[in-house]
């Protein structure tokens, strides 16, 4: 398949300390595009099914964090009581 075929994309870059950013769902010409909140779906599925108590977050995550990264999120875990 050519570059050429492929159909536009836009592309929502984010880092881990990011909240997700919110994107339409491309319909047909002339629909209203639904916009989709990722973050707030994540979140409502953790809290739903106790991923918090599934999750042993005393083990280091792989692929490891950056040091930045690590650092936020031990600070992140301190605070919601999982470290």
């Amino acid at each position: 398949m050519s570059w050429r075929c492929r159909p536009y994309a836009d592309l929502y870059a984010f880092n881990l300390q990011d909240i997700i950013p919110s994107f339409p769902i491309p319909l047909r010409s002339g629909d209203r595009e639904p916009v989709i909140d990722l973050q707030t779906l994540l979140n409502e599925v953790y809290d739903i099914y106790g991923y918090d108590l599934v999750v042993d977050y005393s083990q280091q995550p792989v692929p490891a964090l950056s040091e930045s990264d690590a650092t936020w999120a031990d600070a992140l875990l301190w605070e919601k009581g999982l470290q």
